[in-house]
């Protein structure tokens, strides 16, 4: 089927709200950071699981009040919460302040996830375009892997050059700051039908969106279709930072550029890696669509992007043990690639069957899922990294992820016999 969706203003404005949102400078060093800053790995499990765990319990309740007051207004407070974060991580140091830049980054996720989503669904409904959904997301997700990618080199030369890690979360600021200007920018049509002004027309709003979303998940067959997506991605929240030790280790045991600090060594290649890994992914989330197509049978592709992805985590784990680190890398890489190519499709097979006034709130509930799966796993793969090694964590995580295959499948079986 031919891609029918025009590639107007509104399309570079998606498209640049992605590249912005994933200038983080921060991302590929985040790990690295931690442990610079003598956190171990239980404690560095212990942050990002109170950020899945207050991201999860702000989740659904802030989709609802970006259907009741508004999403663009959602979106500029979720961009002030992850400035303010930004900021308390360059000031401060330290495991309990660390914990208060954790709980403003979550914050801001919470105001964010679905949020957005339902804003292009939203369009695409407006325009017609429904049955583009996942060329149209799968487009401009694409833009947002590209940020990453260009993040990725300039994250390295700022360590390069200033000889910390700390000084990105400063330079972070300067892209989400654009990026609340630019949301400011977007039509008022795309704020969603359940709102209005003053706070009792609020109150009837928020109870209305809230009765619709029981209403919604009453039926299982979203719920097994909302645990087939949000269980991979909530592997990769949990694992996807853990590649920075893989590749410190291999750029550590080369013999080039022997008359650098480590650090600057390490930053070097964490750039060109993380590069080359933003841009397939790019790739893998804009032919989303094309693969889906192809194979015909969009259930059938997140079922096996799922199996193959956390089977490559695990044979990632198990080769970064065996020594052999370049090809753990190269496994990892393709847990990154999958969980692209396999979340447009996704995304796109939950709306499908979710009602379109109150989709803030059902994509939150989806992205509420993989918070609690990632939550669970960073605990998991924190205390396994700390007493066994990052190898064996991983593959402790990824083994985790496969005792829970057969509930899922069994939601899938009950949702086709229904």
């Amino acid at each position: 089927m031919p891609v029918r969706f025009r590639k107007d203003l509104q399309y570079y404005k998606f498209s640049l709200y992605g590249f912005l949102k994933n200038l983080k400078f921060f991302d590929p060093f985040l790990l690295l950071f931690f442990l610079e800053k003598g956190l171990s790995f239980t404690q560095i499990g212990t942050l990002y699981a109170i950020r899945e765990v207050t991201r999860n319990i702000f989740e659904v309740p802030s989709g609802i009040l970006a259907d009741a007051m508004g999403r663009r207004k959602a979106m500029i407070t979720c961009f002030m919460f992850y400035i303010a974060s930004f900021i308390v991580f360059y000031l401060t140091s330290g495991f309990t302040a660390f914990i208060g830049a954790m709980l403003l980054f979550s914050l801001g996720d919470a105001f964010r996830t679905g949020t957005h989503k339902a804003m292009i669904f939203e369009y695409l409904r407006i325009r017609g375009w429904e049955d583009q959904k996942t060329h149209y997301y799968g487009h401009t997700r694409g833009w947002s892997q590209m940020g990453s990618a260009l993040s990725s080199l300039l994250a390295a030369l700022i360590v390069f050059h200033e000889g910390t890690y700390q000084s990105v979360f400063l330079y972070s600021t300067i892209p989400y700051v654009l990026d609340m200007l630019l949301m400011i920018s977007y039509p008022s049509v795309l704020d969603g039908k359940e709102r209005g002004g003053g706070m009792k027309k609020i109150g009837q709003n928020y109870r209305k969106v809230v009765g619709q979303f029981i209403h919604s998940f009453k039926n299982l067959a979203v719920l097994g279709a909302i645990l087939n997506v949000s269980s991979f991605s909530g592997y990769y929240k949990a694992v996807k930072d853990y590649l920075q030790p893989f590749i410190r280790t291999f750029a550590l045991g080369l013999p080039l550029m022997a008359g650098l600090e480590d650090k600057q060594r390490a930053a070097v290649l964490v750039g060109v890696f993380y590069f080359i890994l933003y841009f397939l992914t790019s790739f893998a989330s804009r032919s989303s669509g094309k693969v889906t197509e192809r194979i015909g049978n969009i259930a059938l592709v997140v079922n096996l992007t799922l199996i193959a992805g956390v089977g490559a985590g695990m044979l990632s784990g198990l080769f970064y043990e065996l020594g052999w680190v370049l090809l753990a890398i190269l496994f990892y890489f393709l847990v990154f690639v999958l969980e692209n190519l396999r979340k447009p499709a996704g995304i796109a097979y939950v709306s499908e069957k979710l009602d379109q006034d109150i989709l803030a709130s059902a994509l939150s509930a989806e992205s509420q899922a993989e918070t609690l799966f990632a939550a669970l796993l960073v605990l998991v793969l924190g205390f396994s990294a700390e007493w066994f090694g990052v190898g064996y964590g991983l593959m402790a995580t990824s083994g985790f992820i496969l005792l829970v295959l057969p509930l899922i499948r069994a939601c899938i079986t009950w949702r086709r016999k229904t």
